[in-house]
């Protein structure tokens, strides 16, 4: 590693920070975005994971952003229930998840030493390491949680002073009672039961409860690092500080950029190609992230439903949560076949940036995952969206109440939809006079997400935070 002192120069404007994300692609984006910002401002930035990880992220980076941040790699402990070589959430199917953070927590030997020689000024880690705050104190480090989450999402949590809240998943069905505003419902029945076992419950031994793990990481942490900002979420931010007593900074949304220069590789040229044979905004892009993962009946309903619609489309379909995955997913009989004239269905990773950017692409319909659902409104796409996991159904909520976005509607006690109710979203937020609201609305609060230099001077206020309130 190169010297850090010079690195960040002797008047001190420059500092060294220590990156450490849970082990998902979903966390490491925002992490990198980041990350990206901050060496180009000459500050030193030390990415920390584990090798494969690693690996699989510096081919997705422009060669300066790669070769300008410290990637540290951590020797993985794995687990003897996980499988070989799996080191994300991307790599195992979701009921080992909890055998991830197990290994995960072995990281903790390692980690503490590459703190302790390299001695950044700050850590900036994820919601999983609940054990590393003490650590960061210990080692005269401060500590800051930066979380992948936005700041409504972080609100909903349980706060100091609730203990007895949310015993059971019907707790789930209504707003928190710490909210002094009115606000969408956190989810719906169907959500309520897999939220309260995971996010509550501890779900193998020798695990930590996500509500635990959280609340050692927000206990411990000098401040609160949030990927939002004020003009999407401003009460928000002000209830978190009142609830947790703690500054909380927004570093606005880390929108992506399309100027930075990346290699024209085969999968994208293979894209770039078939966009290109499509009308300006007629292609539905799909994508449901690498978190989540739809049952084979819901997979029928979106395949039918794109089918029903008529519209051209590129599908991003992942049938597996890892190789491991025991139930891989497959499409109806004849659908590719049937819709070859018009679709694409694209197996392997995709520059969704890129894809997303292009002109062709006209709607989303996604899983409303933070990352995806900030990408969109960058390149003024709406969404037609579906809940999966953990905060997307939060997210879908607040996206529809502010019409840049339209949730397919789903039995609230089985969450089940059907075809038709995929086609009626996609085709009213395509083409009908009464989606033109969503498409419109998209419109101007990309005004917002895609102000870069607006995006800059939260950056720059975040940094300059850091910069006074490092330990001296």
């Amino acid at each position: 590693m190169a010297n850090t002192k010079e690195k960040n120069g002797e008047d001190g404007t420059k500092i060294h920070v220590a990156m450490f994300p849970w082990l998902a692609f979903g966390h490491f984006v925002p992490y990198l975005e980041l990350s990206k910002l901050m060496v180009q401002k000459g500050h030193t930035v030390s990415f920390i994971s584990t090798p494969r990880n690693i690996d699989r992220l510096l081919p997705r980076l422009p060669e300066d952003v790669s070769s300008a941040i410290n990637f540290v790699k951590l020797p993985f402990p794995g687990h003897n229930k996980l499988p070989e070589d799996a080191e994300a959430t991307i790599d195992v199917p979701l009921h080992l998840g909890s055998y991830l953070k197990i290994a995960f927590d072995g990281l903790q030997v390692p980690l503490t030493e590459f703190l302790e020689s390299s001695k950044p000024d700050w850590l900036l880690q994820d919601f999983a390491p609940y054990w590393l705050p003490p650590i960061a104190s210990r080692l005269g480090i401060k500590n800051a949680y930066f979380s992948a989450y936005n700041c409504a999402c972080f609100a909903i949590h349980k706060p100091p002073g609730f203990e007895e809240y949310r015993t059971s998943p019907e707790d789930f069905l209504t707003s928190p009672k710490w909210v002094p505003f009115e606000t969408p419902a956190f989810c719906q029945q169907f959500e309520s039961k897999f939220i309260f076992n995971g996010f509550m419950l501890e779900s193998s031994e020798g695990d930590i409860a996500d509500v635990d793990r959280i609340a050692g990481v927000l206990n411990g942490c000098d401040i609160f690092v949030v990927r939002s900002s004020n003009e999407y979420e401003a009460e928000w931010f002000t209830l978190v500080q009142q609830l947790y007593g703690k500054p909380v900074i927004p570093v606005g949304v880390l929108p992506p950029k399309p100027e930075e220069k990346f290699k024209d590789t085969d999968t994208w040229l293979a894209t770039k190609k078939w966009l290109d044979s499509r009308e300006t905004n007629s292609v539905v892009y799909v994508s449901f992230g690498t978190e989540a993962k739809p049952s084979q009946t819901e997979l029928n309903a979106i395949a039918l439903g794109l089918e029903l619609s008529g519209l051209p489309f590129f599908w991003v379909l992942r049938t597996q949560r890892g190789p491991w995955d025991t139930e891989p997913l497959e499409l109806p009989e004849g659908f590719e076949e049937r819709t070859a004239d018009r679709g694409m269905v694209w197996r392997g990773w995709v520059e969704q940036l890129r894809t997303l950017s292009h002109d062709s692409i006209g709607l989303v319909l996604s899983h409303s995952g933070w990352s995806t659902i900030i990408e969109a409104v960058r390149f003024a796409k709406p969404m037609v969206m579906l809940s999966f996991v953990y905060d997307q159904g939060f997210n879908l909520r607040v996206v529809e109440e502010k019409k840049i976005g339209r949730m397919i509607l789903r039995d609230d006690t089985t969450g089940s939809f059907t075809k038709e109710d995929v086609t009626k979203s996609l085709r009213l937020v395509m083409d009908e006079e009464e989606g033109k609201v969503y498409r419109e609305n998209v419109k101007d609060m990309k005004k917002v997400f895609g102000d870069m230099e607006q995006q800059d001077r939260y950056v720059d206020s975040f940094l300059d935070y850091l910069v006074a309130h490092r330990k001296h």
